[in-house]
């Protein structure tokens, strides 16, 4: 009982801390929309949307935090929601008003990383609460690493979009398949998004493979199989520069094969959901399914700390790829891995900084190989 209770507690005042602190990013977000939004993200919102969810965060924080204070658990952390929610009301709160946005040469994507990590949160926290495989907290060991990487990689998106569009639009210029390209674009556009899933996840699994088995690769691969604990979370956990690698080499296919807009934005909707998906603490059993694509017990045997596991499931989004590739496996029973992460556990440090800075260290100081 008391233990439940505790949880309970800490449930609120984190709660209150992560809403509150949104909050005011978002209230940051109304006064300097051409600095922190992105110009790609906003077309997929409203204004008023937008003003209606920092009200109900603005709500949320100061009821969950003001429900930790009086039970007296967590009361720093529900202070620290219950503030930054009074410094947004401060700041304007939803009557903050902005004039029409101009045209900025870059911006960040702080709107981006506030709505994605609120509805991530609110579907996959409870999810994984009440469906888990392994009872694990939201806040276990390395939680405040991912959510550094979950920022970085939400916050700099116009910048990697800009990297992996220079990357890979000189060198599909150059390749022309005229023929191609117009067989592709006259099919419907629900074919072209299947196709542009099996060349897109093709293109990504013989990339990940070589991750594995190219030393100098692995050192920036190395980062991501770091996690020790598998939850929604813990696939934001990427070298920055394997986020521009494996951009580059899934959008490269599908540009040179000339997919249709909409075909691709398909496709970049369901890597956003399948990424979070599979890694996520979800127990489900999915029976047939989980050879058709690729849900978290696949994937999470992919990041198994297991000498049996080091060099299979490499497909992202079909196990189709791996059967083709000859690295399809999956156990039996229903069987979970026991542990995750990388094999040395001591050659990946702690910390999103150190963890950047290791590729470019000495041979000496970490793992050459998953194996």
């Amino acid at each position: 009982m008391i233990a439940t209770t505790r949880r309970h507690r800490s449930f609120f005042a984190y709660s209150a801390a992560l809403v509150g602190l949104l909050s005011l990013f978002a209230v940051l977000c109304f006064h300097f929309p051409e600095l922190l939004t992105s110009k790609e993200f906003r077309t997929a919102y409203t204004e008023q949307f937008a003003r209606h969810l920092l009200l109900a965060g603005l709500v949320a924080a100061f009821c969950m935090g003001t429900v930790a204070i009086l039970r007296d658990r967590n009361k720093r952390v529900a202070l620290i929601g219950v503030g930054s929610a009074t410094v947004a009301v401060l700041l304007g709160g939803t009557n903050v008003t902005f004039d029409a946005i101009g045209k900025t040469p870059y911006s960040l994507g702080l709107d981006w990383f506030v709505i994605s990590l609120f509805f991530s949160a609110l579907v996959f926290v409870p999810l994984e609460r009440y469906l888990g495989q392994r009872a694990i907290s939201p806040l276990r060991a390395g939680w405040r690493t991912d959510l550094a990487y979950f920022f970085m990689s939400h916050v700099l998106v116009q910048f990697i979009l800009i990297l992996v569009t220079a990357s890979t639009s000189t060198v599909a210029a150059l390749t022309a398949f005229p023929a191609l390209k117009v067989l592709i674009q006259s099919m419907p556009t629900w074919v072209q998004f299947l196709l542009a899933v099996f060349v897109a996840d093709l293109a990504q699994a013989l990339l990940h493979r070589a991750y594995h088995n190219t030393p100098w690769l692995w050192r920036f691969h190395a980062v991501h199989h770091s996690s020790r604990e598998m939850d929604w979370l813990a696939g934001s956990r990427i070298h920055l520069v394997e986020i521009l690698l494996t951009r580059s080499a899934v959008m490269l296919p599908l540009l040179v094969l000339g997919f249709s807009q909409s075909a691709v934005n398909a496709y970049v909707i369901l890597v956003g959901l399948q990424a979070v998906l599979a890694h996520a603490n979800v127990g489900l059993r999915f029976g047939w399914l989980e050879y058709v694509m690729v849900l978290p017990r696949y994937h999470h045997w992919h990041h198994a700390r297991h000498a049996d596991y080091i060099d299979v499931n490499y497909a992202i989004h079909l196990p189709l790829v791996d059967m083709l590739m000859g690295t399809f496996k999956l156990p039996p029973d229903h069987a979970w891995p026991s542990e995750y992460g990388v094999m040395k556990l001591e050659t990946v440090p702690r910390g999103i900084v150190r963890q950047h800075l290791m590729p470019f260290r000495s041979r000496k100081t970490f793992d050459d190989h998953v194996a």
